[in-house]
């Protein structure tokens, strides 16, 4: 699975956010209108899935989980307990089949053939069960009022602060420098 996409700004601007894990992606990108939009999401994430292949119910599905993980992974970052029912969501769609892994090379492909929705849908509440239950607390939000995206923490040190440095981190090292020079003006 790749990870993170480009998001445009209310303003305007595009900028990458990387969420740090597919799940977490998932629940970032921009909320799917038709199935069309949710197969080609995944199709640029599961290289072996037909964008055409998601239906409508697959759509129903895929808002069911991107709510769940939204919540979730809002609940985990905020230091809260997680919903009862959205961990039963979760686990519910994490038990159905996933996208199974194939190394490329070999003569016969187990598993390498057209996958499903369904496969890469519970490929994404299986990551987001693993970043849930292993180190929730490097889930944050983003340190910018106007944002407070949520993301993992995959810094060594533990200590990103923003959903992105290209547009979060920048506006408030602008606004600090800003800041200085008017206190230092004054």
């Amino acid at each position: 699975m790749s990870a993170g996409q480009w998001l445009i700004a209310p303003e305007g601007v595009s900028w990458f956010f990387d969420a740090g894990a597919p799940s977490l992606d998932f629940a970032a990108a921009p909320e799917p209108v038709h199935a069309r939009d949710l197969g080609e999401w995944l199709a640029t994430r599961f290289e072996r899935l037909d964008a055409a292949d998601a239906s409508e119910r697959d759509l129903a599905d895929a808002m069911t989980l991107r709510a769940t993980i939204e919540r979730l992974s809002t609940a985990a970052a905020d230091r809260e307990t997680l919903d009862p029912d959205d961990v039963d969501t979760l686990n519910l769609f994490g038990a159905t089949p996933d996208v199974p892994p194939a190394l490329a090379g070999g003569r016969r492909q187990a598993g390498a053939g057209r996958l499903r929705t369904g496969q890469a849908l519970s490929s994404l509440a299986r990551d987001a069960i693993a970043i849930l239950a292993v180190e929730p607390e490097r889930i944050r939000r983003c340190d910018a009022d106007d944002c407070r995206r949520v993301f993992r923490d995959e810094s060594r040190t533990a200590n990103r602060r923003w959903c992105s440095m290209q547009r979060c981190g920048n506006r408030a090292k602008v606004r600090a420098h800003r800041a200085r020079l008017a206190a230092a003006s004054a």
